[in-house]
């Protein structure tokens, strides 16, 4: 019996972990209630972690996976371009995407952890930025060529307190530069403060148990982890999965838009998966390439969401996970200085879709669909002048209308999904409350009955909005993508419906948009939307009617579609709360498409 085994304490080692993921609870709760943009403290689009000093993720309870799947890599380079000189009371600012962040709207706040004079931890706070100062008024420069077409102040590890003193020449460079400077410097000490709180409890921790046992239980739950990672492999059978999809064209740039592949190679008796992004085309020049960081979590995201739920997410189970990354490529390690600006959503997204979505090649039971894509009207950067405060500036990213989730072995999708970079881990926005923070009216906000792919386990169906300014012209800017590719169904299950978008004038005349958009949007004028619904899982004709009828009562379904797709008939009114299965003849349907009168 090894070390590792003899000392190990099942009961502290649970313990401690539990209250590591209370201390990240506290930081997120911190974040969350400190912030000003209403992207952090309405819509959650952050995430915090904690690492070790020895640059491990450790823990992030619910983080984004695209969030904090890089963590380590940020305070990896913190502890390199700081060698020697990491002090307690410092904190670095870190939003370089050529150094282990996700793109440059990520500001994430480093707070290495001290414990008698040994950096033991770093606590990180992330979060997306209603605005960083790029070029347009937008964190999503699509089309910019490069980072300095993109515009954004880059900060590699940069220092911003010393002795917990703010270092007041990185506040004026960022002030003098981002559109809402205020606001921006609310988020600023929210983040920081949520660090803070991580460094305070981390060192309560420490104090209660002692340094010894707390670095035990590091080793041991980093152990623990990579040994249920190992087991839930073992129990996947042998197999090597390759699956493909396709971010949407985008103008003459790409107009078959960008080629994605995944090979999945399965070795369970080795406890192992290994997980290959080769094959892929160079940087292109614009601002949908993959950082690392990104490359990283979205394909191990995909993995870890076939597997065993249960599974802790840190670098003990990242053990074993063999990636390949190639160098200069669209998904994989960037070229500098190739814009990495949308890197954590749309491509991602379908990184996640297509590894989740090989397993379902294994046989029935593993894997998932494909989940609603799209970056539409719904998560658009709004910005302009506010008329009721003094034709202020505002700038503010919305999360209002979610795709679809996608059907599973067991589970229908998820309707707050969002995409599958989110996975319903955000919140989604109030409309009252987005119309009381921004000179904003919304038309609508609603469910798009049908639009989820249709299946045993039916994908969730996507969300329609309309809105428009109530005074001065406002600025929209969104980078869609499932305007060509639709999310895919798997082991039977359809599509989801896809992403469209158009511009409604004052006068009710409608222009269909392009995927990518940036326009202005005048009083009276308003945009509508709709975000694609997820793909479907198994053959429709095998969903029990009972869940066919509760879906076209929940508007999730359409009445044709449950006849048409699923051989589902009905008597009565939806509206006079009638609805009910008409039995004989669903199963006359059934046996007529060939599928048998298997009623449940």
């Amino acid at each position: 019996m090894d070390e590792t085994q003899s000392d190990f304490d099942p009961f502290m080692t649970a313990i401690i972990a539990n209250r590591v993921d209370g201390i990240i609870r506290e930081m997120t709760n911190t974040l969350l209630r400190s912030a000003r943009s209403a992207v952090i403290n309405t819509a959650r689009d952050f995430s915090c972690a904690i690492c070790t000093g020895d640059n491990q993720l450790l823990a992030s309870a619910e983080g984004l996976p695209i969030h904090i799947f890089g963590s380590h890599l940020q305070s990896r380079a913190m502890c390199e371009f700081h060698d020697g000189d990491l002090k307690e009371g410092d904190c670095y600012l870190h939003n370089d995407p050529y150094s282990g962040n996700t793109h440059a709207a990520d500001h994430t706040f480093l707070v290495p952890v001290f414990v008698d004079g040994e950096h033991l931890f770093t606590a990180v706070a992330k979060a997306h930025q209603a605005d960083i100062g790029n070029a347009a008024p937008t964190t999503y420069m699509a089309g910019a060529k490069d980072q300095y077409e993109e515009g954004a102040l880059i900060f590699p590890a940069v220092r911003v307190q010393r002795d917990y003193e703010m270092q007041e020449d990185i506040i004026r460079m960022c002030r003098s530069r981002v559109r809402v400077p205020t606001q921006w410097y609310g988020d600023f000490l929210a983040g920081i403060g949520s660090a803070r709180v991580g460094e305070r409890r981390l060192k309560e921790l420490c104090d209660k148990y002692g340094k010894d046992v707390i670095k035990k239980f590091i080793r041991h739950w980093l152990d623990y982890s990579e040994q249920r990672m190992e087991q839930a492999i073992r129990k996947l059978p042998a197999a090597t999965l390759t699956n493909t999809g396709a971010h949407d064209p985008f103008g003459e740039l790409l107009p078959d838009g960008i080629q994605l592949k995944v090979t999945v190679k399965i070795e369970p008796d080795d406890g192992m998966i290994d997980l290959d992004l080769t094959d892929h085309g160079p940087n292109v020049d614009c601002g949908f390439n993959e950082s690392e960081a990104c490359a990283s979590a979205s394909s191990i995201a995909g993995v870890f969401n076939s597997i065993d739920p249960t599974v802790p997410r840190n670098s003990g189970s990242f053990r074993r996970v063999r990636l390949h990354l190639k160098d200069g490529a669209v998904v994989g390690r960037p070229k500098f200085p190739h814009s990495c600006s949308v890197a954590t959503t749309n491509v991602a997204d379908r990184l996640i879709n297509i590894t989740q979505a090989a397993f379902a090649q294994i046989g029935e039971g593993w894997g998932l669909a494909e989940g609603g894509v799209g970056m539409g009207a719904g998560f658009a950067v709004i910005s302009g002048a506010d008329h009721r405060a003094n034709d202020e500036p505002y700038v503010n990213q919305l999360n209002v209308a979610s795709s679809g989730g996608p059907g599973g072995p067991v589970a229908d999708g998820w309707v707050t999904y969002a995409i599958p970079v989110v996975g319903g881990l955000m919140y989604r926005d109030s409309i009252e409350i987005d119309e009381l923070k921004h000179p904003m009216e919304f038309r609508y906000l609603r469910l798009v009955p049908g639009s989820g792919g249709a299946g045993r386990r039916r994908g969730a169906p996507g969300q329609a909005v309309s809105y428009g300014p109530r005074e001065h012209a406002m600025d929209v800017l969104w980078p869609c993508d499932g305007t060509h590719y639709a999310p895919k169904g798997v082991r039977g299950g359809q599509d989801g419906r896809k992403c469209a978008h158009w511009r409604v004038s004052a006068n009710g005349q409608e222009e269909e948009l392009a995927n990518i958009v940036i326009l202005r949007l005048e009083k009276g004028e308003v945009v509508k939307g709709t975000q694609s619904g997820g793909g479907g899982y198994g053959e429709p004709s095998e969903r029990e009617p009972e869940r066919v009828l509760e879906d076209v009562l929940e508007y999730y379904e359409t009445i044709d579609r449950a006849r048409d797709i699923y051989g589902v008939v009905f008597t009565g009114s939806a509206d006079e709360d009638t609805l009910a299965i008409d039995q004989d003849a669903t199963a006359r349907l059934r046996v007529d498409k060939g599928v048998g009168a298997g009623l449940a």
